[in-house]
């Protein structure tokens, strides 16, 4: 009866030699596959180590459970033959051995799947499956709203959490406030269709926070898309008043932490199209922003107590600032922005009603203005306190834009000009590699008050008339600083 055993114990170990011979040559085979495969990229050659790693560990487990096999057959064969101990230490160790090898064989399916990219898709809540419907006629709002709770309310364990508006269909909506904050440590929002706001003045009940679509207290957010905002703004610009307080912003971001807004095209805002206010850390990118030249304070971004954003590469057609930004702002990057028609990019105003605003660390580069009412302007109000300083605008182009540079401390749209003892202070301001033409005959505007601005510098500074044969000055009032290969000369300034 041993040599019996003898013998299939035997026959198992030249059955499992061969078969690790196998293992070599298909080890073997895959070494060659990897080795000709060198000059593929990095990314692509983890994924093929990963699927090696994987296709490895399906073949031992292959193997493991061949020899299991052959324990449980010779268990069998003991237990007939009475030796009952034998079979308990053999069939426990069949046991084990299969549950171990049942896991290997998991973990390496799973390790193949995530190295072809074959990975469980994150969670997406797209609005239809909610009830809208995408027609351009019915309220969508309350679809959007249980469509939010359930992605804000998703914990993110599979994955970020992403609301989705497929495109193809526009959807109506009333104002709808997106609340945080979120379970998930990320939110994702993609917008494919057209969002629009109410047609009639009496669809807008319910806009309290003076704005249309508000997201709140959300941190991580990531709202992208090839899709359109339509703010409906021509029922507002000629003064109508609606369900709102006052004229309502089209998009807005409060108390946001790592936010990020690309892709989308926003239109005809009753307001301002974008106000990002008391956001931390942000991306801004390749948006386009568009309202008629007429349309009253459509400003395209308006930003307020936020710090360390980088906005670049936007276009911006619209009737007020292309960019403003406003108080308790700082570290603001500004890159690659066409603005016109509009009135240019904007420092505040600042210290209107005696308030106590600050704006520092602005970098304004690689910017074309077209025809706006302004190019770079720091516009702030008599009676105020703050300061304004260590701005930088830079690789600015002008082509017919009739204020090119503008200070203005004696900021009052429609009232007299004052000359008060308190102001907010402006300091630490260049202007360099500006080049274009100017509209107006006056190029350059420094209107400083009786506190003064202070370490102002013009270096590299060409403005023309883009009228032929026209001259353009400049004005200055208590300015002091230095001026440098820059026309038209600045009379304040050292030269």
């Amino acid at each position: 009866m041993e040599s019996g055993l003898i013998k299939v114990i035997s026959q198992d170990v030249v059955k499992q030699d061969r078969t690790s011979k196998r293992g070599e040559v298909a080890g073997e085979a895959i070494h060659n596959v990897e080795c000709a495969d060198q000059d593929v990229g990095l990314s692509r050659q983890g994924n093929m180590d990963h699927f090696f790693a994987a296709s490895s560990a399906l073949i031992i487990a292959a193997l493991l459970e061949i020899s299991i096999l052959y324990y449980l057959m010779a268990s069998i064969f003991l237990a007939l033959n009475g030796n009952t101990a034998m079979f308990l230490r053999n069939a426990s160790l069949g046991y084990f051995g299969f549950v171990a090898a049942i896991y290997l064989v998991l973990f390496a399916a799973s390790s193949t799947f995530s190295s072809h990219g074959i990975v469980a898709a994150s969670p997406t809540y797209n609005v239809v499956n909610y009830g809208a419907t995408g027609s351009g006629d019915d309220d969508d709002a309350q679809a959007f709203v249980k469509a939010w709770e359930d992605t804000c309310g998703d914990s993110g364990e599979k994955g970020t959490p992403t609301l989705a508006v497929p495109g193809g269909k526009k959807f109506r909506l009333s104002p709808v406030a997106f609340k945080g904050p979120c379970k998930s440590s990320s939110i994702n929002v993609q917008i494919d269709g057209t969002l629009v706001a109410p047609s009639s003045l009496s669809g807008w009940k319910g806009c309290s926070s003076g704005r249309w679509l508000n997201f709140q207290d959300v941190a991580n957010l990531n709202v992208k898309g090839s899709g359109q905002v339509d703010g409906q703004g021509s029922l507002w610009w000629d003064g109508a008043k609606g369900g709102c307080e006052k004229r309502p912003t089209a998009l807005g971001f409060l108390n946001c932490i790592n936010l990020v807004l690309s892709g989308l095209h926003h239109v005809n805002s009753p307001r301002n199209h974008i106000s990002i206010i008391n956001c931390h850390n942000g991306i801004i990118s390749n948006l386009h922003i568009t309202a008629p030249e007429s349309s009253p304070n459509t400003d395209g971004i308006d930003i307020s107590r936020s710090n360390n954003l980088d906005i670049h590469d936007l276009d911006i057609q619209t009737g007020d600032d292309c960019i403003a930004i406003n108080g308790g702002s700082s570290n603001i990057s500004i890159t690659r922005v066409s603005c016109g028609p509009g009135h240019g990019i904007s420092i505040g105003s600042l210290g209107k009603n005696g308030a106590y605003k600050t704006v520092e660390q602005v970098q304004v580069r690689d910017c074309t203005f077209r025809g706006t009412t302004n190019g770079v302007r720091i516009k702030t109000w008599q009676g105020g306190s703050g300061y304004a300083k260590n701005i930088i605008f830079n690789q600015i182009k002008l082509d017919a834009v009739s204020n090119p540079i503008i200070i203005d401390q004696f900021y009052n749209p429609g009232g007299a000009q004052l000359n008060e003892a308190s102001s907010v202070v402006v300091s630490d301001v260049s202007f360099t590699s500006i080049r274009g033409t100017s509209a107006s005959d006056q190029a350059i505007t420094l209107s400083c008050s009786s506190v003064g601005c202070s370490d102002i510098t013009f270096d590299n500074v060409d403005i023309t008339s883009s009228k032929p044969g026209d001259t353009v000055t400049a004005s200055c009032e208590n300015c002091h600083g230095s001026a440098t290969l820059t026309t038209p000369p600045v009379p304040c300034l050292n030269h």
